[in-house]
């Protein structure tokens, strides 16, 4: 994209067009990324052996916690980027870019090396026994101690790419790699394949995150000197500004993900006491309700480089339409889904695995999470504004909230008063709360800004002699 067709996708485009411009191919990367995930469980699923399924399941904690590091060094750096490309400022953008890639790959090989090496630990803080640890083992091999750096270094560089406005390109390489994985997981799982069950859904998964590490590579070098996104390792410096700027943003986001898998770890460790059945209806549960959570997700991401760049360039009022604009298209798209999984949890769940145990547990688990998904749509939008805007401490303390303040107490709560099944409603208590709290900082959010650009238009228009609109 030449940057006359940035300034006017920014600036220009009217704001539906514009929002589903950036937040369409966000959305169907979202999509992909989460049958990407399912496509694990699923065809391990098919194997019928709950010890694998669990396998999976107990190792997505761990797989979670890349998103430290992907919102660390791809939220903050992409929230930096958007907003210096607001301000004309071409050579932040590109520092930036360096910082994030650079960063981010370092961090993956030391988070592969460091797990590889604290393998035993692991495994128990997870909640692998002496049934599912052989299982879990071979599945982290090929995704964590061989695949951390890929696996972030693909997500970071879609956020990077998407900071600028290249909304499609950032989708599709990571849609690429998801593709796949879908792909190889079959061949790498089933007996007619190479028969390797979990450990070959986990071969799968390295290798597309290598395919997608690759398209941005060869993206990157064939719009050298079209695009601001830059791994020139000449312009990786480490200056103190856009340290501060990018862990400003960064660091708040991944706080946020580390209490998503202290949490996610809690709800693990609570369902292993009740068997690998339960702890399998409760991994595919969380793999079916991430489809929404995802789409939510990816169209409050979508949408971020506008906000961040009109809120720079000073056009508030732009800003607050796209806002509001994408929580009246969100809100009611996931109360539709609300009723459908509702109404047809057990044959949601009884597509991953016939076993009638399972389905019992899932279609219970999944109704209870399914209560949330509009309230986490907009505790979604909150956070993206807070890290679009640079407000890094207003998303730290809405990660605070989500966790510890609310969910993990209410995971010990509702499972003393209503075992096993009381979990799954944790989340929707949480979130429910939350939400209110993120309409009330919007409005805040609102009025301050929109009272500062009053101010600022009414001087302008008093330096010229003019009266204001």
């Amino acid at each position: 994209m030449e940057e006359n067709e940035k300034i006017k996708l920014f600036e220009e485009m009217a704001i539906p067009k514009a929002v589903a411009k950036l937040s369409v191919p966000m959305i169907f990367s979202s999509l992909v990324m989460v049958l990407y995930n399912m496509a694990d469980t699923y065809f391990v699923g098919m194997l019928n052996n709950p010890v694998e399924n669990a396998a999976v399941s107990l190792a997505a904690p761990v797989l979670l916690a890349f998103n430290a590091v992907n919102n660390l060094f791809g939220v903050g750096t992409s929230s930096m980027m958007s907003r210096a490309l607001g301000r004309k400022d071409y050579r932040t953008v590109s520092e930036s870019s360096a910082f994030g890639f650079y960063c981010s790959l370092i961090c993956g090989l030391l988070f592969g090396f460091l797990c590889g090496v604290m393998h035993r630990p692991l495994l128990s803080l997870i909640g692998a026994d002496a049934t599912t640890a052989g299982a879990t083992q071979g599945y982290l091999f090929w995704t964590v101690y061989l695949g951390a750096a890929p696996a972030i270094l693909n997500v970071v560089m879609a956020y990077l790419v998407r900071s600028e406005g290249a909304s499609l390109h950032a989708s599709i390489g990571t849609m690429s790699g998801c593709m796949l994985n879908i792909i190889l997981d079959p061949i790498f799982i089933l007996p007619w394949g190479l028969d390797m069950g979990a450990e070959g859904a986990g071969a799968a998964t390295f290798l597309s995150n290598c395919a997608a590490c690759l398209y941005f590579f060869v993206l990157l070098y064939q719009k050298r000197g079209h695009t601001f996104v830059c791994i020139d390792p000449r312009k990786f410096r480490l200056k103190r500004r856009i340290i501060l700027e990018v862990c400003g943003v960064g660091v708040p986001a991944s706080i946020q993900n580390l209490l998503n898998v202290t949490g996610m770890t809690i709800l693990n460790n609570f369902t292993s006491a009740y068997g690998a059945d339960a702890v399998a209806a409760m991994g595919i549960t969380y793999k079916i309700y991430m489809v929404p959570m995802q789409v939510a997700l990816g169209f409050s991401q979508g949408v971020m480089p506008l906000v961040s760049y009109t809120f720079a360039a000073g056009n508030i009022r732009r800003m607050k339409q796209t806002i509001l604009f994408a929580l009246k298209m969100i809100v009611p798209a996931l109360f539709v889904v609300t009723v459908g999984y509702y109404a047809g949890a057990d044959a949601l769940i009884g597509l991953f695995m016939q076993n009638v145990s399972i389905i019992d547990y899932g279609s219970a688990f999944l109704r209870g999470f399914c209560l949330g998904i509009i309230f986490l749509s907009v505790d979604f939008m909150a956070v993206g504004v807070f890290q679009a805007l640079g407000l890094g401490r207003y998303a730290l303390v809405f990660a605070v909230m989500r966790k510890i303040v609310l969910e993990i107490p209410a995971l010990f709560i509702l499972n003393r008063l209503f075992p096993l099944y009381g979990l799954a409603y944790a989340q929707f208590a949480a979130e429910f709360i939350l939400s209110i709290c993120a309409v009330v900082m919007l409005r805040h959010i609102f009025r301050k800004y929109g009272k500062w650009q009053k101010k600022t238009v009414q001087q302008k228009t008093a330096r010229h002699g003019e009266q204001p609109d």
